[in-house]
């Protein structure tokens, strides 16, 4: 039989066509064949399963029924239907990507899926409208320049962004008056669902937090990174532990005292190598180094009777001050 031109490429076709399969969209050699053909690709049924045969010493998993479903699909996959799953709750749910990049994102992790139902259940998962996303198309593109940026060990530059209301309309506004921020990355974090960059400020010798998705025109320098040591001992990671929402405040070792039941949430906000002390059988005491700023109080108060600030004094006064000035704004309504 004469080969086509394309015959180096059937091998691929096949692989193309056996990754939209799973065990409820079996296709037949005779598919294969019918597919083959109409890509201009003439092909025998002893080629086909030589081919597959090829493919499973590859690694691939190709399982192949008998009977009246009588075929061949793609068994294991490099990620499995929960797998998917969970990614895909995870672009849909975030807030830095845009709900076009949302939808791009999850049709080609629906595509990992194979074929037939388990694509048609991911689809059917997804509920991107509505959401609060950013409107920051670029924001991958920054996110790569910030990862190449950190590991050429470079400072970066870029214009800044903020919102302000004027005449009752939302507008955007560079800081700085359009100057640009010239500035030592260092990583990029994750919190309250947004990417932040954590950056050495040169002139002002501080460690300072950017929002990703309010950056633009992010270009690397010539200028070697600085700033390294003042993350101190514990570094990067341990001064992440210590921020709250990304918010800038004093260093403080602070004591708060918790009811038992909210162990979990001191672990998830410290890790589980903290020490706690014994208070009484239903309250233990935790002491952690926090940036202590509104937003930190504003947690600590989140869960009421549960969690009170009693050390050092300067932070418990701080706490009574935000709660009286809050008790004010309401007392007369």
């Amino acid at each position: 039989m004469p080969r086509s031109k394309n015959q180096k490429l059937k091998i691929l076709y096949i692989l193309e066509a056996l990754k939209k399969t799973d065990e409820n969209n079996i296709i037949t050699v005779n598919a294969l064949i019918e597919l083959l053909a109409s890509n201009g690709i003439i092909a025998e049924r002893k080629s086909v399963y030589a081919d597959l045969e090829a493919l499973e010493l590859f690694g691939y998993d190709i399982i192949r029924t008998k009977g009246k479903n009588c075929g061949v699909f793609l068994g294991q996959r490099e990620f499995e239907l929960p797998e998917l799953k969970l990614l895909v709750d995870a672009v849909q749910s975030s807030k830095f990507i845009t709900e076009q990049k949302s939808a791009r994102l999850i049709e080609k992790l629906a595509a990992l899926a194979g074929g037939g139902n388990q694509t048609a259940i991911l689809k059917r998962q997804v509920v991107i409208h509505g959401r609060i996303k950013t409107q920051n198309e670029s924001i991958f593109n920054s996110i790569d320049r910030i990862h190449t940026a950190i590991s050429e060990n470079r400072m970066i530059s870029f214009s800044y962004y903020t919102y302000k209301v004027e005449n009752g309309k939302i507008k955007k506004i560079p800081r700085q008056d359009g100057k640009k921020y010239i500035v030592s990355p260092w990583s990029l974090t994750w919190d309250d669902e947004f990417y932040y960059l954590l950056a050495h400020d040169e002139k002002a010798n501080m460690i300072k937090h950017f929002r990703v998705d309010k950056m633009a025109d992010i270009c690397p320098t010539r200028r070697e990174r600085r700033g390294k040591l003042l993350f101190g001992v514990s570094g990067i990671s341990g001064y992440t532990k210590s921020t709250f929402s990304m918010f800038g405040g004093e260093d403080e070792s602070v004591r708060i005292s918790c009811d038992n039941d909210l162990i979990s949430v001191i672990i998830d906000r410290y890790g589980s190598d903290i020490t706690i002390l014994k208070e009484s059988d239903d309250r233990f005491v935790v002491t952690a180094k926090v940036k202590v700023s509104p937003q930190f109080l504003a947690w600590v108060f989140s869960f009421g009777k549960g969690m009170e600030i009693v050390y050092p004094d300067n932070v418990v006064m701080r706490m009574k001050q935000l709660l009286e000035e809050s008790s004010k704004l309401y007392s007369d309504k």
